[in-house]
């Protein structure tokens, strides 16, 4: 039986986001629970709001490995999830034992799935700061990540997108890439945003030419680059506070 994934998706995001991390390890292993009791089958049987987090996870990644059930598993990554929900990945969910590649793409994905639907209420962008939760997770990053928000006329974040990861220049990130989207989401405006993995907080060079490209092209397009922002893990940049925009 196959289980509609979206929603299991939403419920168990919403009730991650609005719970205490306590224990979370079921007692009972998935073979000695009751048919009707199994995650799946309860979820079919009952609906989402009637499991609980280990089990919509259960529910969610389908099985676990030799020597741990799926809801061993599903408790693994839930008390992971608590330490560090901000730097949930595919590289740290294949961390814990019995999550393969498989696994931790379903489970980033539903996260990331569910933080675009859950979470639409738009925020306004009215300095540099409101930009920070949007590029925060790139500040340690070991390769350079750029990022581009589209922005409505009343400067409300439509969305946020990585659109290019490896060595930021010129060449690389080119405007056909930045702009594309912001096209299709009908942005008025934009800000730009990569890291520097070195902790260097200062524009290169080659920064400030990407930056003009970029502006020259939003002008074009009448999508105003309202700024370009350099974070590291030691804090951040705005060229537009730094006399380049």
């Amino acid at each position: 039986m196959l289980v509609p994934r979206v929603f299991l998706t939403f419920y168990l995001f919403r009730s991650i986001v609005r719970i205490s991390w306590g224990v979370l390890m079921t007692k009972k292993k998935i073979k000695e629970l009751p048919k009707l009791d199994r995650p799946r089958e309860k979820l079919e049987a009952k609906g989402a709001q009637a499991l609980s987090d280990t089990e919509l996870l259960a529910a969610l990644i389908g099985s676990g490995v030799k020597g741990k059930d799926v809801l061993e598993v599903a408790s693994s990554v839930l008390r992971e999830i608590g330490q560090r929900v901000d730097q949930l990945d595919v590289k740290a969910l294949r961390e814990i034992e019995g999550i393969g590649l498989a696994k931790a793409c379903q489970i980033a994905a539903a996260f990331e799935l569910s933080r675009r639907y859950l979470l639409k209420e738009r925020i306004v962008i009215r300095e540099v700061k409101d930009v920070l939760p949007y590029i925060r997770h790139i500040a340690e990053k070991r390769q350079e990540y750029f990022v581009c928000l589209s922005l409505n006329g009343a400067s409300e974040v439509i969305e946020s997108r990585v659109v290019t990861v490896g060595l930021l220049d010129c060449n690389q990130v080119h405007p056909r890439e930045v702009f594309a989207d912001p096209i299709a989401d009908r942005a008025a405006s934009v800000i730009l945003a990569h890291n520097h993995p070195s902790g260097t907080l200062e524009a290169s060079p080659e920064d400030l030419a990407l930056t003009k490209r970029l502006v020259k092209a939003g002008d074009l397009l009448g999508i105003k680059v309202l700024d370009h922002i350099i974070v590291t893990k030691r804090g951040y940049i705005s060229l537009k506070q730094e006399g380049h925009l």
